[in-house]
């Protein structure tokens, strides 16, 4: 495990000195997620984050899961005018009307596609053929914002009729949810994380 002359493990430079940003780097990001209630989790969270940090939408994520029925998708298809009234009053959560929409959405959307394919699961990781792409990245600044397979992704999923999916949406989905590796080489993650 590399390991910093503080006697900490290195990790990649973007978890700062945040104990929530740390701990969700060195338990959740980049493995990878199986379980359809989860993998739709990131899709809401991945979209809430268009245009902010991701450190706000991980401090907001455990009200998000109280608004969003913990995330349960036949449960969030159903929400209806008044329950989106309540959460554009909800100051736990990122108030954005289009997103808040878009959620409700692509649950609806999630489900023909659960429909189609058996899960979510099955459809969402054919895009990198099932198994973990490992990259090798050495720098943060290295680290792309999209690829050719985030972009498949994202014209397929808008083309079923998902909002807020655009290619640097579903890369980060992509890196959150373990689709790819993309901790840096530095970072004492990487290495666990291989297949």
């Amino acid at each position: 495990m590399p390991i910093a002359k503080s006697g900490n493990p290195v990790r990649c430079q973007w978890t700062s000195d945040d104990l929530q940003m740390i701990e969700y780097h060195d338990k959740e990001w980049g493995v990878p997620v199986h379980d359809d209630k989860l993998i739709f989790e990131f899709l809401v969270l991945e979209g809430m984050q268009a245009g902010l940090s991701w450190s706000t939408v991980l401090h907001k994520r455990g009200n998000f899961r109280k608004a969003f029925a913990g995330f349960s998708v036949e449960k969030v298809a159903r929400f209806d005018r008044k329950k989106i009234d309540s959460l554009m009053k909800d100051p736990g959560i990122i108030r954005n009307r289009l997103k808040i929409l878009a959620a409700i959405n692509n649950a609806k959307m999630l489900i023909n596609v659960k429909e189609e394919f058996g899960s979510f699961d099955n459809y969402i990781w054919q895009f990198v053929g099932g198994v973990s792409k490992v990259n090798r990245f050495k720098t943060l600044k290295s680290v792309p914002a999209t690829s050719r397979e985030s972009d498949s992704m994202s014209k397929d999923l808008r083309s079923r009729g998902f909002k807020f999916v655009g290619s640097t949406i579903c890369y980060a989905h992509m890196q959150a949810t373990g689709m790819v590796n993309d901790h840096l080489l530095t970072c004492f993650r990487h290495d666990e994380l291989l297949p």
